[in-house]
């Protein structure tokens, strides 16, 4: 016999009064935090409850009684469907001043840390069309919205460009215009929708693994240049006459695009790093510019997707690392190198060790082009190549950056930089959560003497921190 569920209850009149985590705000309803997305503080509103635990719940918004006098109306059409930029309705001060809040609380919460010089976050002078970087699926099963479905809209075909919808891996949201790239971006991705519903073109089915048109990418620099890549799935025998016919419409109407790539992808993933991206028009790469310094970034580089911010990031841990041109600095997960080359003229010597070996080949090739010669890259995993006998090998570091990914580093490579024992160390940081959990275990060793939050993506809830540790005197 099934189990009937206790129905779950709707809440009135509940107000809204303070931002949490994730992009959602909260409320307190008798004992119980009632966690609710698209709601700022001030906020009154009906709430359906969606998921309850014995000291939270989760819910969403039935109706608004009282739209909080902080509330923007936000940019986008797309807003609340997405997924992405959840907080468009906060003002990008309120914004800050939450981030400001989120660090604060993780770094004294979780990784129970004083912090005698917190510095003010650092926002984003630009707050649209920041990005240099967006993706884009193709389905051929796109997402009906609530307001869509209740009118009963019917559509021709279902085939879409745009984001994936989160909880429906197989569905893509339908993109007429995003604010988080210069809007060529839109022109190009809308160019590619027409083209291929016109030419008949299939798109991608992600459940049946069949259909032509199955990704886009695209980038820009702040040097002017535009790279896209298609990734198509060619099914039939004439599949690749249709995709080069779609990349030279692309050439022809977009000569902005320096670097027009595809991708035979026939996997079950939309990963791209292990096949042969062909070139169809222009290099095989982009320039970024930061100070003196050109970075290559190819289809496969990472590289940060705010340029503007990237280099008040970075500005921020070479400023902490207090170089004076005799130190050997280690870079923990460099990616391409951009950290390592950006600190090299300031430091002796700097070795960057990073997972990914296109990444560290990237890392080579942009000390090469800006006649960087006091670089050393090496690939692996980080506890496997950062061990005492490679310190031994390249002499104990004055000073240590690490930039790990969000699950913050590894507990052998913690206990290694430990014993390795330098002077500072720079911790850049994507999850402050995760950091916090670090330096917890630095701690022993270490003290925080600054912390820097940079704002990288407005409208968001990720926030990344950077922060100075000393040792301690024993």
């Amino acid at each position: 016999m099934t189990r009937k569920h206790k129905p779950l209850p709707l809440l009135e009149n509940v107000t809204i009064t303070d931002i949490a985590a994730e992009g959602k705000s909260l409320a307190r309803v008798d004992d119980m935090v009632v966690f609710v997305p698209y709601t700022v503080p001030g906020d009154i509103v009906d709430l359906q409850v969606r998921k309850k635990r014995h000291h939270y719940c989760e819910a969403e918004v039935v109706r608004f009684l009282h739209y909080s006098e902080i509330r923007e109306q936000p940019k986008c059409s797309h807003y609340g469907i997405c997924g992405g930029c959840k907080w468009q309705h906060l003002p990008y001060q309120e914004q800050l001043k939450a981030k400001q809040k989120q660090v604060f609380d993780q770094l004294t919460r979780i990784g129970k840390i004083s912090l005698p010089e917190f510095h003010p976050i650092l926002g984003s002078k630009k707050i649209w069309e920041y990005r240099n970087k967006l993706e884009f699926g193709c389905s051929n099963k796109r997402w009906l919205t609530r307001d869509e479905v209740a009118s009963g809209t019917t559509f021709d075909d279902m085939n879409a460009i745009g984001f994936h919808i989160a909880g429906a891996f197989d569905k893509i949201l339908p993109i007429e215009k995003c604010w988080l790239m210069d809007d060529l971006h839109n022109q190009i991705r809308n160019s590619i929708r027409d083209y291929a519903l016109q030419s008949g073109m299939t798109f991608y089915d992600l459940r049946e693994q069949k259909g032509l048109l199955r990704d886009i990418m695209i980038r820009n620099s702040n040097t002017g240049e535009w790279m896209v890549l298609v990734q198509f799935h060619f099914d039939e025998p004439d599949d690749e006459a249709k995709a080069m016919g779609l990349l030279q419409h692309l050439a022809d109407k977009f000569p902005q695009i320096t670097s027009l790539l595809y991708v035979n992808n026939q996997k079950g993933n939309d990963t791209f790093g292990d096949l042969t991206v062909e070139t169809f028009k222009g290099n095989d790469y982009i320039y970024e510019q930061m100070e003196d310094l050109k970075f290559k970034v190819g289809p496969k580089s990472f590289y940060q997707t705010n340029t503007e911010q990237a280099y008040h990031l970075y500005c921020v841990a070479r400023d902490f690392a207090h170089l004076t041109g005799n130190e050997l600095v280690y870079d923990l997960y460099t990616g391409t190198g951009t950290i390592a080359n950006f600190v090299a003229h300031r430091a002796k010597q700097v070795i960057g060790i990073e997972y990914v070996p296109e990444a560290i080949e990237d890392a080579k090739v942009n000390s090469d082009i800006n006649h960087i010669h006091n670089t050393l890259f090496y690939a692996g995993d980080m506890k496997d190549i950062l061990t005492d006998t490679f310190i031994a090998e390249h002499g104990r570091p004055d000073v240590m950056i690490t930039d790990p990914p969000r699950a913050g580093m590894h507990p052998d490579v913690v206990k290694t930089i430990l014993r390795a024992a330098p002077g500072r160390i720079v911790y850049v940081s994507c999850n402050p959560a995760t950091q916090a959990r670090d330096l917890s275990e630095l701690d022993t060793d270490y003290q925080v003497d600054a912390v820097q939050p940079v704002d990288m993506f407005p409208h968001t809830p990720h926030v990344e921190n950077v922060c100075l540790l000393t040792r301690r005197m024993k």
